[in-house]
């Protein structure tokens, strides 16, 4: 079966620049959220196929893992993909139900995608994941190339404007996703190569040599990547984090790196 890799992360936690400079590489796949919509429905849809062509639900799962892995895999022989803390639990069901002899979760998840190195990537910042997260959601736009034009646009163009509430509220989802994804690891005895985004931001040929050589293969792919979106943090996200600092310490303090 294929080789390959799954990361594990959570919403602004930097997995688009990673994918993309996987898949830049031109030896680590297409790596993206191949099973993003947490429902058979939305990932029948993400491949452009219907129930009604299949004679039942675990017919049409088979045939949406075989689209994501010609997808995943791009013109190499390398699967990639992420995996949203979110959309994890209906991926994991549907991975046991393709596979329900497999022994533990991952387990599962080889047994119908083939070897996997796991890899988590995390943020360290959670206050600056929280604000990026509720400027892309204010101003619709999610993510932008070196050159300022737009790659990722979800909802018409909006002025960002303080949201202390919502901030807050993000803070405390980036915590417990990262908790639930830790809790996971342990409960089903994954050690994943960890990865940060900070990390990620200062050495990305470093990190990406890191998972290239996780999979066996050329190390020497990743030199002279450049990062296929662009930083759209600026003065109003350090202005956004101040206030943030004064009015809620304790909890910038536990969503600080």
């Amino acid at each position: 079966m294929t080789k390959g890799y799954i990361i594990f992360t959570t919403p602004r936690s930097g997995s688009t620049l990673l994918c993309r400079l996987l898949a830049a590489t031109g030896v680590a796949g297409s790596p993206n959220s191949h099973f993003h919509e947490p429902s058979l429905e939305g990932w029948l849809e993400d491949y452009d196929l219907s129930l009604e062509d299949y004679p039942g639900e675990l017919d049409a799962s088979r045939a949406v893992v075989a689209a994501a892995l010609t997808r995943g895999r791009g013109e190499t022989e390398v699967f990639g993909m992420r995996v949203q803390r979110e959309s994890f639990p209906f991926f994991l069901a549907q991975m046991h139900a393709l596979a329900p002899e497999a022994e533990g979760d991952m387990g599962a998840m080889e047994a119908v995608l083939g070897r996997l190195v796991p890899i988590y990537l995390r943020r360290g910042g959670k206050l600056d994941q929280a604000i990026s997260y509720i400027r892309a959601e204010q101003t619709g736009l999610w993510h932008k190339a070196p050159d300022g034009s737009e790659v990722e646009r979800l909802s018409p163009p909006r002025p960002p404007v303080y949201d202390g509430a919502a901030i807050a509220e993000r803070v405390r989802t980036a915590l417990a996703e990262e908790a639930a994804w830790e809790a996971w690891f342990t409960k089903a005895g994954v050690s994943p190569l960890s990865l940060t985004y900070e990390a990620l931001a200062a050495d990305p040929e470093g990190e990406v040599a890191l998972i290239l050589a996780a999979l066996g293969q050329p190390v020497a792919a990743a030199s002279g990547l450049e990062p296929g979106v662009a930083r759209i943090a600026d003065a109003l996200n350090k202005g956004w984090a101040a206030r943030f600092r004064a009015e809620e310490p304790e909890l910038a303090a536990a969503g600080s790196a």
